[in-house]
C-alpha cells in the first residue's frame, strides 16, 4: 500500500528552509512563524486595544514593528495589524485570536499567504537600495513597512541593524527570493 501522507514545504518547495549566503549576506527562508491579520471593527478600537493589552499583543501604530513575549505585530494600516508568534505552539494562530478578541476584531489566517527571507548582513543599506524605496540609512530597529520589490508587495521589518525581514506572497516566493539573491551578488 502507497504512503500517501502529506509532507508540509516550504514556500520554496524544499522539505528544510533554504539558507543561502552571497558575500557578506545570509538569506534565509524562515518557516517557524505563524501569521494572522488583526482588524478592529467599527466603533470596537477601545475593545482591541483593552484585550491585546490584556492578552500581552503589542498594538504598534503606523511604519512600527513591536515584539512583546509571544507576539510580534506591525502596523498594516488604521487599526489594522499583522500578528507573528511562534508556529511550534500557535499554530492555530487564527483561532487563539478570535477568542481573544471575539467580536471586536477580524481575524484572517495568513501563515501560509505569505513567505518570509531574513536578510542579514553587516551593510544592509546597499542591498535594499537596489530593490525598494525603503530607507535603511533612516530607520531604526522596528520600522516597517509596505513596499514593493521585483513588482511584488512586500512587508519589510526592520528587526536589528543587520537583520531585515522581507514577507512577500508565497505564490512568487521564488522570484521573491531570486531578487533578493541577485541584488545580494550586485551589492557585494
Amino acid at each position: 500500500m502507497a504512503d500517501h501522507h502529506l509532507k508540509p514545504l516550504s514556500p520554496l518547495g524544499r522539505a528544510i528552509a533554504l539558507t543561502e549566503t552571497a558575500g557578506p549576506v545570509t538569506i534565509a527562508e524562515v518557516t517557524d512563524t505563524a501569521l494572522a491579520s488583526l482588524a478592529a471593527r467599527m466603533g470596537r478600537d477601545s475593545d482591541v486595544t483593552q484585550a491585546a493589552e490584556t492578552a500581552g499583543i503589542p498594538l504598534p501604530g503606523p511604519g512600527r514593528h513591536l515584539q512583546g513575549a509571544v507576539f510580534g505585530t506591525f502596523w498594516l494600516g488604521p487599526q489594522h495589524w499583522m500578528v507573528e508568534a511562534p508556529f511550534a505552539s500557535h499554530e492555530e494562530i487564527a483561532t487563539l485570536l478570535r477568542a481573544v478578541f471575539g467580536a471586536a476584531a477580524s481575524v484572517t489566517e495568513q501563515t501560509d499567504a505569505w513567505a518570509r527571507f531574513d536578510v542579514a548582513a553587516p551593510d544592509l543599506p546597499p542591498l535594499f537600495e537596489r530593490l525598494c524605496a525603503f530607507d535603511l540609512r533612516g530607520a531604526v530597529p522596528g520600522a516597517a513597512t509596505r513596499t514593493v520589490i521585483d513588482h511584488l508587495g512586500c512587508y519589510l521589518i526592520l528587526r536589528a541593524p543587520e537583520l531585515v525581514s522581507v514577507l512577500g506572497p508565497r505564490s512568487s516566493a521564488q522570484s521573491l527570493h531570486h531578487a533578493l539573491i541577485t541584488a545580494a551578488r550586485s551589492a557585494f
